[in-house]
């Protein structure tokens, strides 16, 4: 919830509560939690939210208004930059009674607000010094949700244990959830001590992310004789955009002529038939995988209206459907992406000298620096830097600590980075945080590529003041038609499922929600 220090796995799933829990089968509809009901004005200038009063934190103090208005203060002042730009809409907030909150908005075209209030975590206010609330902790986070923190051993591992007091265990939300009296979540510095300790049962469940096991990693006995179980879950959110972030606040990568030229030279075919066994699928759209995506698609009635007074915003083939993110013979030379690329970078002001891009005009080499957390991500953009020599341009990948890393990446001091952006089938107030040109000089947003568009402000308005799912659909193409002119990524790949193995002694139900597998609808015993 703060901008230093890294995020631990499962504060949010097991510790801190929201007001209302969010259904993993629909696309964003909320039910009552900590609060029991809400009241809403047809045009969602307000919210008044009315807590449960069987509501505890784990340590039996009951949640009130106090906490809730603390809550909303603490993160809008101290929070990190998306709860800071979500809060701060809030133009009055006040307890009616030590129940009952009302948060009224300075901005009532965004509909989305009150959801967005909705999920707001609630922090004990009886605990917390504000004083030192952005300081990072080792000290056990107290929240009301079904788990405890039972151990931390700093970088190593974190153990929950389920609260038998919880009181939220009966609400129908929860119903059939968080089954398991333990959980621990075991860190590993090396992707490969992590697979070994599944092989030998030292990890029950693995969703893995590495096509190569996936394909031919699983031949082990456990895992033929069926004490390990791999299934491909399907998946039904938006793959959203894994993709290669050119920092544009860098001088190196500020022509937009420049990034689409390194877009042509990212050789998928090649590398994923190569490293990745052909299981991936090429990435076009920021909503890849849903019908929120543009790609493929003409730009119908309602978006060239939204996109009518930005009219560079977007390329000509954007708009009518009929780009397609270049595609190579699956070779290793890709030469004919490579000709075209060379020739954007000639029109970009560069030319070959002593097999070196320069620029005619400074003499500066076409050169940068690649930021990678980990070795695991070497052979893939090892792969990128020997096809960008080929042309003459100077890359080079550096591996740092983790806690550097997140340094770096909070102050926007790296060239090029490999970064996920996640996407849900309700896009909202979070592309504020990914996308606005209003947090793009700040540190700790996830606008990495530093995006400072009008056009893609004026489409993030107009998707939060949809009133219908037309409006809303095409406010979110036109955004993905802007972030794609503007080749602000070098688009990589997604899987086609979710691969998920585990050990045999762990049951889940046969029907699986939208968002796919979830560990809290988990037990332990024979599956259904």
């Amino acid at each position: 919830m703060i901008v230093r220090g890294e995020t631990v796995q499962g504060i949010r799933e097991f510790v801190i509560e929201p007001l209302m829990a969010r259904s993993l089968d629909e696309p964003f509809t909320l039910y009552g939690l900590i609060a029991r009901e809400i009241t809403v004005p047809e045009n969602r200038s307000e919210v008044t939210f009315h807590l449960d009063e069987r509501a505890r934190f784990s340590d039996g103090t009951p949640i009130t208004a106090k906490d809730v208005l603390f809550s909303h203060q603490i993160l809008r002042d101290k929070g990190r930059p998306n709860f800071r730009t979500y809060y701060r809409k809030v133009a009055k907030a006040e307890a009616l009674d030590d129940h009952t909150v009302r948060f009224v908005f300075a901005d009532a075209e965004d509909r989305e607000l009150p959801l967005i209030l909705g999920l707001m975590p609630i922090l004990p206010s009886h605990l917390i010094d504000p004083e030192r609330f952005e300081e990072t902790t080792l000290t056990p986070i107290v929240g009301s949700g079904p788990y405890r923190i039972a151990n931390v051993s700093p970088g190593r591992s974190i153990t929950y244990v389920r609260n038998p007091d919880y009181w939220g265990r009966d609400l129908p939300v929860n119903r059939g959830r968080f089954n398991f009296d333990e959980i621990r979540f075991d860190y590993y510095r090396d992707g490969s001590a992590q697979f070994e300790a599944f092989r030998t049962g030292n990890i029950d469940l693995r969703n893995e992310d590495d096509p190569a096991l996936w394909a031919k990693g699983y031949d082990f006995p456990a895992a033929r004789d069926g004490r390990i179980q791999r299934e491909e879950i399907s998946i039904a959110l938006p793959a959203g955009m894994a993709g290669l972030v050119f920092n544009t606040r860098r001088t190196v990568f500020s022509d937009p002529r420049v990034r689409e030229a390194l877009i042509h030279l990212f050789n998928f075919e090649w590398v994923n038939k190569s490293f990745f066994h052909g299981l991936y699928k090429r990435t076009e759209s920021y909503f890849e995988r849903s019908m929120l995506s543009s790609a493929r698609k003409p730009a119908d009635a309602r978006e060239r209206a939204l996109l009518a007074p930005f009219s560079d915003a977007v390329l000509p083939e954007i708009l009518d459907g009929t780009y397609r993110v270049p595609e190579s013979d699956g070779t290793p030379h890709n030469r004919t992406n490579a000709r075209s690329a060379y020739e954007m970078l000639e029109a970009a002001g560069y030319e070959l000298k002593n097999r070196r891009l320069v620029h005619t005009e400074t003499g500066r080499p076409l050169s940068f620096e690649i930021l990678a957390a980990n070795i695991s991500q070497e052979r893939l953009l090892g792969a990128f830097v020997n096809d960008l020599a080929k042309i003459g341009i100077s890359a080079r990948v550096r591996v740092v600590d983790s806690a550097q890393y997140q340094q770096r990446l909070r102050n926007y001091d790296f060239d090029m980075i490999q970064f996920t952006w996640p996407s849900s089938l309700s896009p909202g107030n979070e592309q504020l945080f990914r996308w606005s040109s209003g947090v793009a000089d700040n540190p700790g947003s996830f606008n990495y590529a530093g995006v400072k568009n009008p056009a893609a402000d004026a489409m993030i308005a107009a998707m939060l003041a949809a009133k219908d799912d037309e409006d809303f659909v095409s406010a979110v193409r036109a955004l993905d038609r802007v972030l794609l002119s503007g080749h602000y990524v070098i688009p990589l790949f997604h899987p086609p499922a979710q691969w998920v193995a585990s050990w045999k002694r762990l049951g889940h139900p046969e029907t699986t929600p939208l968002s796919g597998f979830n560990v809290d609808s988990w037990w332990v015993g024979p599956r259904n």
